[in-house]
């Protein structure tokens, strides 16, 4: 299974969705934008297509970042959706989708950064590739944003700080607002480049401090997201076969 993933930021890792993918043996390509590598002619030799995260926003045009093309990446997954693709979207990549599929992204109501919990819907507790969340998941935030639903988009999980973390598009695609995918590593990266949120920490009622940060246990999300995409990935694997 080949799986790609489109980084913007050196900062933005994939993380844990990196880990499961090398520990599964899948083959693992890279479009890291923000070092100049280009992003695929088309999906066609993709099974699973992953859109990481970023300081941008999908209105945020080439002129105002070079390295990130916000139309080219929104063709790309048309594409990939159009042509039965897997695809998962991470916060912006997650807003990348929506728009992609004609549904604008929004503000988010509250900052979230740091560890906060997650409740499943009544349709996310429904949803059997969720079933091993349980009812609420500590899991990882880093945004200001929410990806736009569409008329087919059911939200599978919400936080008190914003009504949009996790949206299933299809039986293939979903979004992501919410970061499964932070290690300590990540984290490292993260804080190294959110001095300003970070210190303005105590402002806001979902921001942690680099302290608080560093003390989260983020194994539990990541062992949850490695079901999630095993899921997926047999889900893939059984409807191409």
């Amino acid at each position: 299974m080949r799986v790609h993933f489109i980084v913007h930021e050196r900062f933005e890792a994939p993380g844990a969705y990196e880990i499961w993918a090398t520990r599964r043996g899948h083959q693992i390509t890279f479009s890291r934008v923000y070092a100049g590598q280009p992003l695929p002619a088309d999906a066609r030799d993709i099974a699973l297509l992953i859109i990481m995260g970023g300081p941008q926003d999908p209105s945020v045009s080439v002129e105002e970042c070079a390295h990130f093309d916000s139309h080219a990446e929104q063709a790309l997954i048309a594409s990939a959706v159009n042509s039965g693709k897997a695809v998962i979207g991470v916060c912006l990549g997650a807003q990348l989708i929506g728009e992609a599929l004609g549904a604008p992204f929004a503000h988010s109501p509250e900052k979230e950064i740091g560890t906060f919990p997650i409740f499943m819907t009544e349709k996310g507790a429904m949803n059997e590739m969720f079933s091993h969340f349980g009812n609420t998941l500590d899991v990882g935030h880093w945004h200001n944003d929410m990806p736009g639903l569409t008329p087919e988009a059911e939200i599978i999980a919400w936080s008190e700080g914003c009504p949009r973390q996790i949206v299933a598009y299809s039986d293939r695609v979903y979004g992501f607002q919410c970061h499964m995918e932070l290690t300590p590593e990540v984290v490292e990266l993260l804080i190294a480049h959110s001095d300003n949120d970070l210190r303005r920490a105590a402002d806001y009622r979902f921001v942690q401090s680099p302290d608080e940060l560093r003390a989260n246990d983020y194994s539990e999300m990541n062992r949850k997201l490695f079901t999630f995409l095993d899921k997926l990935a047999s889900r893939y694997d059984q409807s191409n076969a």
